[in-house]
């Protein structure tokens, strides 16, 4: 094999959420960012929601008339 071709491995790498919340991972990377996590994604809290970063969700209800678009 070859030597020093390989990524620096940092054992504690700090992952960031969209929500505030934050762990550490084994990574390749010192720090990353994510937008869902499973503290705030709708499957493991339960919560109907529509995560939509580019409008398209409220594009859609407009062109077919479906109704309001709230994200509460």
């Amino acid at each position: 094999m070859k030597a020093n071709i390989h990524p620096t491995y940092h054992a504690n790498a700090t992952v960031e959420c969209a929500c505030g919340n934050s762990w550490e991972v084994g990574s390749t990377k010192e720090s990353l960012r994510t937008e869902i996590c499973s503290k705030c994604h709708p499957f493991w809290t339960g919560e109907q929601r529509i995560v939509d970063t580019e409008g398209r969700v409220e594009r859609m209800m407009r062109r077919y008339s479906l109704g309001s678009t709230d994200k509460s």
